[in-house]
């Protein structure tokens, strides 16, 4: 097997993005509610598990087709080249959703998918007792939507989110993809000044400081297929290799995060400690109405407090203002902020240049952009 057809999972209004990622590592790509699809050769498996910084997950597209009966889940499934895909041994554990389709019931579809690929398995490995299940993971994935089945195996293992660099976070950490996103969702440039000022557990900065070192987000995690036989070992030197060769680890960066909680700050310097970026980003413990800006054409990115509870509303409120007031002194800055407050724009002092609905786990927010002035 030469080519697969892999799906990069995204949540929602973060599609485009990765396709981005996606076409930027070579791949053509086209675009699903909540996937990206594309054809590549077994080599981009390793490459896009290292590379995508805001993808979920990346899956192997293992057939798609009608089905309204049990009987043609079954023998649809049982008709795909499952061992192409999974050794002998493979284990081979079956989750499942359904969708707006006439077979509902998902465990039902599950042990039904999961006797098809037994059955297939056995018959091409010529075995007679049951699979043995003692080798890699293979998690595989029943998905039906309108009576459409889509069957996929994931790739990844742990969510792509979890880039292993995380000793501690806040109450309501944000995760890696998402905070990753922000950053490309700008304009921000490795040799321009960034600060956060609601830094939390530092995930926003530590991603900035990925990107701008061009330092490949899985690089310190492993990955389900590196069990697998389908993609070789050489598949993954070569794309660790190229993740080794293309990092830029001299590149200078003027990235600052503070908070207001000295907790917060010491478990963002751990983050940024094992994530291997050393003394790169500065830390400081402090409230939003300290912040003072010296440089110019900078960018903020930020995820502050959402004053979601009432009694925080006030509180919240008032650090708005106090950035907005802050950041009118500084036309060259552009600032880019991802909250659930609606009246964010109003305690700001400023329509937004820009707004993009993104979903912070299952918290609908807006991400408000505005664009400095550059200065001559």
């Amino acid at each position: 097997m030469k080519q697969v057809t892999l799906i990069a999972t995204a949540a929602m209004g973060l599609e485009s993005i990765v396709a981005k990622e996606v076409r930027d590592l070579g791949y053509e790509a086209t675009v699903e509610n909540g996937k990206v699809i594309f054809d590549a050769p077994i080599s981009a498996i390793p490459r896009c598990n290292l590379w995508l910084r805001t993808a979920d997950r990346v899956k192997i597209l293992v057939g798609k087709f009608q089905a309204k009966t049990f009987d043609e889940l079954f023998e649809q499934t049982k008709a795909l080249p499952w061992e192409s895909y999974i050794d002998e041994t493979g284990q081979i554990p079956v989750s499942g959703k359904s969708i707006k389709s006439t077979l509902y019931s998902v465990p039902d579809c599950q042990a039904i998918v999961k006797k098809a690929i037994v059955e297939r398995m056995k018959l091409k490995y010529g075995l007679i007792n049951k699979l043995e299940e003692s080798g890699a993971l293979y998690k595989t994935e029943i998905a039906l939507l309108k009576d459409e089945a889509t069957l996929t195996i994931d790739t990844s293992g742990a969510g792509l989110h979890k880039r292993g660099y995380r000793v501690g976070q806040g109450e309501a950490p944000l995760k890696e993809t998402l905070a990753a996103s922000l950053v490309l969702l700008t304009n921000w440039k490795p040799d321009q000044p960034l600060i956060d000022p609601f830094c939390g557990s530092g995930t926003i900065l530590i991603e900035a400081a990925l990107i701008g070192q061009n330092i490949a987000p899985g690089f310190n995690r492993e990955f389900a297929s590196e069990e697998w036989s389908l993609v070789k070992q050489r598949h993954w030197d070569a794309a660790f290799g190229e993740a080794e060769e293309l990092a830029n680890y001299d590149q200078p960066l003027s990235i600052t995060g503070s908070d207001i909680s000295h907790q917060m700050i010491e478990t963002a310097q751990a983050n940024a400690l094992e994530a291997g970026l050393g003394d790169l980003i500065q830390w400081k413990q402090m409230q939003v109405s300290d912040l003072t800006i010296k440089q110019k054409d900078g960018y903020l990115i930020s995820n502050p407090p959402y004053g979601q509870r009432l009694s925080d509303k006030e509180e919240v409120e008032k650090m708005y203002q106090d950035l907005g007031g802050i950041m009118q002194n500084h036309p060259s800055w552009s600032t880019y902020i991802i909250t659930a407050y609606e009246q964010f724009e109003k305690a700001f002092g400023k329509a937004a240049t820009k707004k993009r609905k993104l979903f912070n786990g299952f918290i609908q927010t807006n991400y408000y952009q505005y664009f400095g002035k550059k200065e001559d």
